[in-house]
């Protein structure tokens, strides 16, 4: 997925810049950058990867090199950003966070209008942030353009501008990631995608941004020096957020449309207790798998009457992240060696098992297989979201190759007989309490040697959430906008 981060500052804003970035550490393994500005020396800019580090280790010299009023910086999982680009406008920086599924056809019209190239690229693909950039500089002030960039993508795209004076803060049109703007007593502002990742800095919440709202943060010109919020663009009505924000890769800490993310977590945890109920209540425990799935097992817990338990230990020192790698068979062994079984709490047990999803299969598997050895007597699996079934078209969640690395898909592939499936028939496998619903959800727990398997439906993680379905994004599971 990816993070972003900015500040205006009366002083110098990279020691808060440099960790508000490093609060989005989760929600991105492959890249992290920073650009700020100074009045006397301009741009200043740099990006590391951080497939075998974190972000505080490629960055901390940052803290001493780089100063300026005005910063962005993100984390991503996709392209090497942020970018300072000279334009129109006067030089600027960009950072950008979502997916364009067009970027080809935009970017061959780029080249055919503008007799121009592209510098960013990356095993000859198009940075994205690149593209938005060159949309944005064929307007006539860079709020237009963020709303025309946007409006020209198929797909999503949320993005900070800073240029000399302040930053442009644009939400995507659908309002698919979140983005929020903070401010200090010493009226410092910061612009957020985690609301968690600025509460130890000192910022509090100023303005929750609409879909598709644009919102500059900057000097006064009359004033210079003070700094204030212009609205440049009003929000959408319509709206579609991202529903695995709160079912995985948000914050535990962190409020989207006001809903906090570790109790809508708990509140799908008491609903699959309650859709459990009478059916394994010999179980001796309850335990989260990862980070972001153990508020559900709290919350199944408490509403069963079990005891939470940690059977599995993750090594976050050697360890830090299970889903780095694209390829399945080290994502799987990855999964086994960060997880230390304790075995007293394992043997001649029946645990209970929460994730937080389930997409290509080869975490959970591995550690069916680790608790079976450690000498559990029943593996029962549970899961904070319904089947995933479709690539993300919007953000850029996973970093599968294809949909067919699903193993929902996979499962699909072998109950059609190895025929692709039309999308009509592809729907009965999606809607709850069908025929081939059910063998799917058999399959997949077959396949993976666990003793039960069980997903919420959609309907059970909407009411946690709390909005209505149609202003959420649940493409991932049904394959709807």
């Amino acid at each position: 997925m990816g993070g972003f981060f900015g500040v205006v500052s009366y002083d110098n804003c990279t020691p808060d810049l440099y960790l508000g970035i490093d609060y989005h550490s989760h929600l991105g393994t492959k890249l992290g950058g920073m650009a700020v500005y100074n009045s006397d020396t301009g741009w200043d800019r740099s990006i590391h990867h951080l497939a075998n580090a974190p972000f505080q280790t490629k960055f901390e010299s940052a803290l001493d090199n780089m100063k300026g009023h005005i910063g962005i910086g993100c984390i991503s999982d996709t392209d090497a950003q942020p970018l300072v680009v000279k334009s129109r406008f006067g030089t600027f920086a960009i950072v950008t966070v979502g997916r364009i599924n067009n970027e080809e056809a935009l970017a061959s019209r780029m080249l055919q209008v503008n007799d121009g190239y592209f510098l960013e690229n990356e095993k000859d693909s198009v940075n994205a942030t690149e593209l938005a950039a060159m949309l944005i500089n064929e307007k006539n002030s860079i709020a237009e353009g963020i709303r025309y960039a946007q409006e020209q993508f198929d797909g999503s795209m949320s993005m900070l501008v800073a240029y000399r004076k302040g930053i442009y803060c644009g939400r995507d049109l659908y309002g698919r990631t979140p983005m929020v703007i903070a401010k200090k007593e010493n009226g410092d502002y910061c612009v957020s995608l985690e609301s968690s990742a600025y509460q130890n800095l000192g910022y509090k919440t100023e303005k929750v941004l609409g879909p598709g709202e644009v919102v500059f943060v900057g000097e006064k010109s009359a004033q210079p020096g003070l700094i204030q919020l212009i609205e440049k663009k009003k929000p959408e009505k319509e709206k579609k957020v991202c529903a695995f924000l709160w079912a995985h890769y948000g914050c535990p800490t962190s409020n989207y449309e006001g809903i906090n993310v570790e109790e809508t977590r708990m509140k799908i945890g008491q609903e699959l207790a309650d859709a459990d109920q009478g059916q394994i209540d010999d179980i001796d425990s309850v335990s989260g798998l990862s980070d972001s799935s153990v508020a559900a097992a709290i919350g199944y817990a408490e509403r069963s009457g079990k005891p939470f338990r940690r059977v599995l230990m993750k090594n976050t020192l050697i360890w830090p992240r299970g889903f780095k790698p694209a390829d399945q068979k080290v994502l799987g062994h990855i999964a086994h060696m960060q997880l230390i079984p304790n075995k007293d709490l394992i043997e001649g047990k029946k645990l209970l098992i929460i994730d937080d999803s389930i997409a290509c299969g080869a975490k959970m598997k591995e550690t069916a297989a680790l608790l079976f050895k450690n000498g559990a007597k029943e593996v029962h699996v549970r899961t904070v979201c319904p089947p995933v079934l479709y690539g993300c078209r919007y953000i850029k969640f996973s970093r599968y190759t294809s949909e067919a690395d699903l193993i929902a898909r996979r499962v699909i592939l072998e109950l059609e007989n190895g025929q692709i499936p039309s999308e009509n028939r592809l729907q009965q496998y999606v809607q709850e309490g069908t025929d081939e619903h059910k063998k799917m959800v058999d399959q997949i727990c077959r396949q993976m040697h666990v003793t039960s398997l069980k997903y919420p439906t959609l309907d059970m993680l909407v009411k946690a959430i709390g909005l209505k379905e149609d202003e959420l994004c649940t493409y991932c599971w049904t394959g709807r906008d």
